[in-house]
């Protein structure tokens, strides 16, 4: 029997913080992961996505915000292929420590902006504190 590989320990921190948001399902694609909520994504673990070396966690915002966050702090943030331009943004994993309460503030906002409207006061609500 083959040993059993263990996971990325990133991705594990993530999915605990993504899959406890309201009816959010997480799909392994590989090295990456997407998690979702009534099937719209939410939120990208990206591991070397196209060639690019960086681990990361890549999640919608506002109109803009992506590329402000990019151009102000592009050590931290930056601009993943193909969805980059479509409003998401990367939070880089794999460069320094990790601020986890910020992974977590910016996967929540992500998901507020495709979850259902009745799901999105859960979240509010609870507020990051609340965990």
């Amino acid at each position: 029997m083959a040993p059993k590989l263990s996971e990325d320990p990133r991705l594990t921190r993530l999915s605990k913080i993504c899959l406890a948001l309201p009816e959010a399902v997480r799909a392994l694609r590989g090295d990456h992961a997407d998690f979702r909520v009534r099937q719209k994504v939410f939120a990208y673990f990206l591991n070397n996505h196209h060639g690019d070396g960086i681990v990361s966690v890549c999640v919608k915002s506002a109109l803009g915000e992506n590329v402000d966050r990019a151009g102000a702090q592009p050590e931290r943030y930056y601009l993943p292929a193909y969805i980059g331009p479509r409003g998401w943004f990367g939070m880089r994993l794999d460069s320094g420590a990790i601020e986890w309460h910020e992974v977590e503030n910016i996967v929540e906002l992500s998901y507020c902006l495709v979850a259902p409207k009745s799901l999105v006061p859960i979240v509010e609500q609870r507020g990051t504190s609340g965990r």
